[in-house]
């Protein structure tokens, strides 16, 4: 099941914050996403969308 975002601030918010992930790994995710929130303008139910869809793609499959 592949679950797209509406906006396109929070496509780049997702994009951004998994390669932030990559290259940054010792930053908590909360707090990519709170940086996400505010470089990309989010909703707070954006950014609660963007903790669950990169969670999940840090989980292992």
């Amino acid at each position: 099941m592949n679950i797209q975002p509406e906006g396109e601030n929070l496509r780049k918010a997702v994009t951004w914050v998994l390669e932030e992930k990559k290259f940054n790994s010792e930053k908590m995710l909360k707090e990519l996403i709170e940086e996400a929130c505010l470089k990309f303008d989010l909703s707070p139910m954006d950014a609660e969308f963007l903790l669950r869809s990169t969670s999940l793609k840090d989980k292992p499959v």
